[in-house]
């Protein structure tokens, strides 16, 4: 598992005044107009005009504002931005450049109160998510695969939001840009169109839908009409040629109706972009509500292989998230993907060794604290 943030100890009094957000470089010889938001990583290197130098000794004696990194930072590398803080010792890392997985909070606000939500929703004013958020699609290199936004709800900002992604197709026109929605916003149909006009030219949202039964759902999400506000969100958003992800949490109350959520959505749905099938995150209000949500993922292998063939059939791009090889049945293997990020990923003692371990995608480090299946077993 890979830290996302540790200590940045400064080695000079005048970093201990030091704050603010950088994209990190080896490069010493980088041009001096550019080096203002850069941080360099060197040993040796007196840093002259980078806004940081950061070592993993003790220090050299060169530079104004150098910090020594704590040995969990050790992974940090060319293009990663970080965000240090000379008063607190303390740095956040907020994208890595080797991984595919980098997801962006926007806010912990939410009009939903999820009973698995994996970052519970705050009320406080977290605006300066945004604002961050802004900073960093500045900083983050051009040719970055995927790129995640999540909340909270991140079209709470409305306008702000549609800002958002105009600036990441200003600066990351090549960037593949995924967000994290409960669709709720898009029922007005005016929002809907401002979304549209963004244009960016490699843009989905990804919706959740946890019934085909309306009282289901809106109970899940804990807020009265929000699955026919969704469901007509997912309608505008495909009426003006968005592309749309439908997203389902698998626990006990959509396994139980896992096969009808599959037909309505061929039947009512059938042009969205992509249905992802995901395993439970036990982090935040899962983890309160295990024992009503929680069901053993190699007990529904048969509904998930079923739900799989039937979107498949009526030509329905479908992927298996968060699941590990051993629970699933192999007809599922084309839909199954390895997609937990890679600083939360681990495995259990017991998967050492096993000869399809590559092949699979382990497990949340918070499940193998909390809950795993009952069938977990190495394939020798």
């Amino acid at each position: 598992m890979i830290s996302l943030s540790g200590k940045a100890v400064p080695l000079c009094p005048e970093a201990l005044s030091h704050s603010g957000m950088l994209r990190l470089t080896r490069n010493s010889d980088l041009p001096r107009p550019l080096r203002k938001k850069y941080g360099l990583l060197s040993e040796d290197a007196a840093g002259d005009g980078f806004g940081a130098v950061f070592r993993k000794s003790h220090g050299t004696g060169l530079g104004n504002s150098g910090f020594r990194l704590s040995a969990e930072l050790y992974h940090l590398d060319d293009g990663d931005v970080v965000y240090v803080d000379g008063a607190t010792s303390r740095l956040r890392v907020l994208y890595r450049r080797a991984s595919n997985q980098n997801s962006i909070l926007l806010t912990e606000r939410c009009n939903h109160l999820c009973l698995m939500c994996s970052q519970p929703p705050k009320s406080a004013d977290d605006s300066w998510l945004m604002s961050e958020a802004k900073e960093l699609v500045r900083l983050i290199p051009d040719d970055t695969r995927e790129l995640g936004f999540t909340g909270g709800e991140p079209t709470l900002y409305g306008d702000e939001f549609l800002e958002l992604l105009s600036l990441c197709k200003s600066y990351l026109p090549r960037t593949a840009i995924h967000v994290l929605s409960n669709g709720r916003a898009f029922k007005d149909f005016e929002f809907a169109r401002k979304y549209s006009r963004v244009k960016h030219p490699d843009l989905m949202i990804g919706i959740p839908i946890y019934s085909d039964d309306p009282v289901t759902h809106n109970f899940v999400v804990q807020s009265d009409g929000a699955f026919s506000e969704t469901i007509k969100g997912i309608l505008n958003l495909k009426a003006l040629g968005q592309r749309v992800e439908i997203r389902v949490v698998l626990q006990r109350y959509s396994v139980e109706r896992l096969e009808k959520i599959a037909s309505f959505i061929a039947r009512n749905l059938l042009f969205v972009d992509h249905v992802a099938l995901m395993g439970l995150e036990i982090m935040g209000f899962t983890r309160a509500n295990l024992e009503e949500l929680w069901i053993d993922p190699y007990d529904y292998k048969d509904q998930l292989s079923a739900a799989v063939s039937l979107l498949r059939a009526y030509g329905i791009n479908v992927s298996v998230y968060n699941h590990q090889r051993c629970v699933v049945n192999e007809d599922i293997m084309s839909a199954y993907r390895k997609s937990i990020s890679d600083w939360k990923n681990e495995f259990l003692e017991s998967c050492e060794g096993c000869l399809k371990k590559d092949e699979c995608g382990g497990f949340f480090f918070s499940q193998i604290r909390y809950r795993t299946s009952d069938h977990i077993k190495a394939f020798r």
